[in-house]
């Protein structure tokens, strides 16, 4: 058994940056590679190299474009991989795969900007990856040459960062999120206590390069004792008594010294004597012989006289030379990250319950696949051990594919051989590599191994095919940034490129050495594709080049989608990532010229009520729409009611969850494999039980004002009853959507209906085996069992085979759902309720088909007889302005319909941040009309928000007395924002749309009269 001491693995740390695009990462990922990059950058080329920048498309637009990774050495053999990813949101797939790999994230805030949008975004993909963050405060010596603050008030902006910063992390540690997590009952120590703290050491003070222990040191003159003292105070309200020497609390400090005006500890001995260096090497005369007498000789530092001497050339050079050899920034976060990171032994043991969630069979299905259980049990082991013993299988996971030109391929191997890069069949120019990490066992170039799709299940098994490949890689890599570096293996904890998969891999997948192996979860991605174009190759002999250019770019990028066979729709997260896909696409995978659309924009449909209107909507409840199967065996009578927004958001932020939750009640119904143990799916369908009814309280709590408490607890109880009659969920592009398919309410209905020919009809209840209002909890089992199933009366006689049923009607409602009235759009935020018909002397067969297009089209007429609304996705614009160009700002977002929040001056600057919600189908005219109209000086970040519904009907005519009073004829209108938008939906879709080339024309004349 290896010694810990000795153990390599405790000498591994895996971390990954995260931050708000232009918040410095590249440029402190250029520190650290200076520092342990053996050579890979000059230390004087720190912070100007961009080594981790090396696309030139990065350079061109100076962001972060791929996430890279670079391996790293530090003091006493400690290995570090360092992966720098994307700020921008638009990029956010990389951030994810990032985050995947690591253990541990360093979050970087800008002390001058602050906290913006995407810091919340980083801070929950760490949370959800399950890694331990550390903060870094970048750019602290502007607030010295830029912002001019004194040092007291320089403390209040940078505590005032971190405390928002913990406050974020304290949220998403309060239990919003624990419930869409396998969390196992241990309990972290720390989960109590602020993430970050400078006490800890887990907070450094970049460009200021120290943390809090590098100045309690100083003060100290190196006895421990004091320095303990003093690290207790140096962060917080805390004061020093210089008499006594001991740390004073706040209350304590102001009784001894009334009179005097205190400052807090940080502020005494950190910012003041960092302060005091500024401002003598900023200035112009005999800055170099002060920080000569009072630093370098006062530390006794290393910093050459030609460098103290370089005044004339730039300012700063001689101050950053003396501030790099007194506070070293790559030693810092170096010495953090060892000291406050876990290694991969202890990260894994930590994380495994999110990479591999536990698994629970059905105690038939358990004892027939013991021994698959057995061998799947003992590779999770494995991963949570991270072993790297002789026995222990291997198991790696990829997170992404990226491409790279095979002139780029180092042409020897680690022993100098000449490696052999043949070239794989449809890779074009590209090799495309394995951006993964090794998690069990060691992995050796050349071995065999499983490639196990998301999807495969070793119990149910599969041959070699569609989710289990047997594959031989070929070659594995050390990265080194832009550069790879071939090694014979890699053991457990490490991160590498493996080449020989590119044909085999699309986006993320699991390598093994048994395929007796559950994959790893799917990585979580902070945005959904929102951005589709149509895309086709301006010459129609190029499709063949332009479909392989497609696939190519599926596989390197992990979050690019594109449909069709004819007619091929790309989608990406944004604008940005759009045309980085199509650049990609054109110049490097496909190589041909293309012709691209405007963006194509999605909707969702909807019903009018919201608020208020959901109130009233009960006083006039609507009439079924009835509607019978083309075999006429039965029918189905349907209406449509419009859900609580709140309880909508509800659904759509617990997609995850709300889909565990009813996989887990189909799979015990069919008695097969559960994804999660029966504690964690009770406490997931709990949480999610609570969440739902606390949206419907926050609801009326909304409008409780302006509705008599009566009705309000009326309206309540109508939707506890709904609930308790769920018969199914919608289901929208693999995922749940909100809206549910309701029983009828027996009580209430009549029993039985008639058809035309005189033939009549009893009412059938549903007769789901589980219900998932049971699997939800708002009723009991054995109310299930007496409200579920056919009815045992004449109705029983009639459906011989009523799962067959069953299943039509549901089927039907799903397509209704998938493509609304309106323009073919899925619906969002309904609820169907539905009575299902058996007639008397029907055939003993149905007409599957037949029977789902007259549920379909009954969904789709008791939505339109509901005052239809259509509802657009809305950005959250974080915008940043001049003061002078405010006014500019403001005409083009009142031009593009954007609804302002609010506005706040930063403190310090002339600059305003301007937050509001921006359609996304104006958000390109949106960001083109505000860099032309103030000439690039305002700044904007969109990011998606939520989904709005149009409050404009969009078949609107005036009827009433008022309403022909106001528009009259309907000529005196303006447009009608949701029809507009409706039509250019069913134009591109090819549908039927009403178009009027003139409306309330009128004759003229234009012949001349001639003499």
């Amino acid at each position: 058994m290896v010694a810990d001491a000795d153990d390599p693995r405790r000498r591994v740390r895996n971390t990954c940056i995260l931050a708000h695009v232009d918040h410095g990462k590249t440029t402190l990922a250029d520190h650290l590679v200076a520092h342990g990059g053996e050579g890979l950058v000059h230390p004087r080329m720190a912070g100007s190299a961009l080594f981790m920048d090396h696309l030139e498309e990065e350079r061109r637009r100076a962001i972060t474009i791929k996430s890279a990774s670079v391996a790293l050495r530090h003091g006493d053999g400690y290995r570090v991989h360092l992966i720098d990813s994307p700020g921008h949101i638009d990029l956010c797939s990389e951030a994810s795969a990032a985050a995947r790999l690591a253990d541990s994230a360093l979050i970087l805030v800008d002390a001058v900007h602050g906290v913006h949008v995407q810091i919340h975004a980083v801070l929950r993909q760490a949370f959800l990856e399950r890694l331990r963050p550390c903060l870094v405060l970048n750019k602290i010596d502007r607030l010295i040459t830029d912002l001019r603050l004194d040092p007291f008030e320089a403390y209040h902006r940078l505590r005032r960062i971190v405390d928002e910063v913990n406050s974020i992390y304290s949220t998403l540690r309060s239990g919003s999120y624990f419930s869409s997590l396998q969390l196992d009952q241990a309990a972290d120590e720390e989960e109590e206590e602020e993430a970050f703290v400078p006490a800890k050491g887990n907070v450094v003070f970049a460009c200021a390069r120290f943390r809090v222990h590098q100045f309690a040191d100083l003060v100290s003159r190196g006895r421990p004792d004091m320095t303990r003292k003093l690290l207790g105070g140096l962060w917080g309200p805390y004061y020093w008594d210089k008499t006594n020497k001991k740390v004073l609390g706040e209350k304590e400090a102001m009784a001894m010294c009334s009179s005097k005006k205190l400052q807090p500890m940080f502020v005494e001995f950190v910012l003041k004597p960092l302060w005091k260096v500024y401002d003598h090497g900023l200035k112009e005369e005999d800055a170099a012989s002060w920080l000569c007498d009072h630093v370098v000789k006062a530390f006794n530092l290393n910093v050459s006289t030609r460098e103290l001497l370089q005044r004339k050339e730039d300012p700063k050079v001689a101050l950053q030379a003396v501030l790099r050899a007194w506070l070293p920034l790559a030693e810092t976060v170096m010495t953090m990250l060892v000291d406050c990171t876990p290694d991969p032994v202890a990260a894994q043991a930590f994380r495994v319950v999110k990479l591999m969630p536990p698994r629970e069979l059905a105690p038939g299905v358990a004892a027939e696949y013991a021994g698959i259980v057995a061998e799947a049990d003992k590779v999770r082991r494995c991963v949570a051990a991270c072993s790297i013993s002789a026995r222990a299988p291997v198991v790696v996971f990829v997170s992404k594919m990226f491409a790279l030109p095979y002139n780029m391929l180092p042409l020897r191997g680690p022993d100098g051989e000449l490696l052999n890069h043949s070239q794989e069949t449809g890779e074009s120019d590209e090799c495309f590599l394995a951006f993964a990490r090794v998690f069990s066992g060691v992995l050796h170039a050349g071995q065999k191994v499983f490639v196990l799709s998301p999807m495969y299940d070793p119990v149910r098994g599969d041959t070699p095919g569609k989710h289990l490949k047997e594959v031989e890689l070929q070659y594995l890599y050390e990265m080194l940034g832009q550069g790879l570096r071939p090694v014979a293996s890699v053991g457990a904890g490490n991160v590498l490129a493996i080449q020989g998969l590119g044909t085999h891999i699309m986006k993320t997948a699991t390598l093994s050495s048994t395929r007796n192996c559950w994959p790893f979860a799917s990585m979580v991605f902070q945005v959904s594709p929102m951005l589709k174009v149509a895309i086709e190759p301006s010459n129609p002999t190029d499709l063949r080049a332009f479909v392989k250019g497609l696939d190519l770019l599926n596989r390197a990028d992990p979050f690019v989608e594109y449909t069709g066979s004819e007619k091929y729709v790309l989608e990406a997260a944004g604008k940005v990532h759009l045309e980085l896909c199509i650049k990609n696409l054109h110049e490097r995978f496909a190589k041909v010229k293309l012709n691209v659309s405007e963006p194509l924009v999605s909707f969702k449909e909807t019903i009018h009520g919201e608020g208020l209107g959901l109130i009233d909507s009960l006083k006039v409840p609507q009439e079924f729409v009835e509607r019978t199967a083309p075999d006429r065996k039965f029918a189905v009578r349907v209406k449509v009611i419009r859900l609580p927004d709140a309880l909508t958001k509800v659904l759509e932020e617990s997609k995850e969850l709300f889909s565990q939750t009813i996989k887990g009640q189909i799979t015990r119904s069919n008695k097969a494999m559960s994804s999660q143990s029966s504690q964690d799916d009770g406490h997931s369908a709990a949480k999610l039980r609570q969440n739902m009814l606390s949206a419907i309280d926050n609801e009326l709590e909304a409008i409780s004002v302006q509705v008599d408490k009566e009705k309000l607890e009326s309206y309540r109880k109508t939707l506890l009853g709904y609930f308790r009659r769920i018969w199914a969920i919608g289901w929208c592009d693999k995922q749940v959507s909100p809206n549910f398919f309701l029983l009828s309410d027996v009580k209430s209905s009549s029993g039985t209906t008639t058809s035309q020919d005189g033939r009549e009809g009893v009412l059938v209840c549903g007769t789901c085996n589980i219900s998932i209002s049971e699997k939800l909890g708002f009723v009991s089992v054995s109310d299930a069992e007496t409200n579920n199933g056919i009815d045992n009366s004449e109705s029983s006689t009639y459906a011989p085979d009523p799962e067959i049923l069953r299943n039509i009607i549901v089927s039907g409602f799903q397509k209704a759902i998938n493509a609304g009235p309106l323009c073919d759009e899925p619906m969002w935020g309904l609820a169907f309720i539905v009575e299902s018909y058996v007639f008397t002397g029907s055939p003993d067969n149905y007409n599957i088909f037949g029977g789902q297009e007259a549920v379909r089209e009954a969904c789709r007429a008791a939505v339109l007889q509901s005052k239809p609304r259509l509802v657009e996705p809305m950005y959250s614009c974080e915008l940043t302005t001049p003061t002078e160009q405010l006014g500019a700002v403001y005409a083009v977002l009142g031009h593009c319909r954007a609804k302002v929040l609010r506005e706040e001056m930063q403190e310090g600057t002339s600059l305003f941040t301007v937050r509001a919600y921006v359609p996304v189908v104006e958000s390109s005219a949106f960001s083109e009309k505000l860099r032309d109209i103030t000439s690039g000086a305002a700044d904007a970040l969109l990011s998606f928000s939520h989904w709005e519904s149009i409050p404009q009907d969009p078949f609107f005519v005036p009827k009433t007395r008022e309403e022909i009073e106001e528009f009259g004829d309907g000529s005196n209108m303006g447009p009608n924002l949701a029809k507009k938008l409706i039509d250019s939906v069913r134009r591109r879709k090819g549908l039927r749309v009403e178009d009027k080339v003139v409306e309330h024309g009128r004759k003229q004349r234009t012949r001349a009269k001639k003499v």
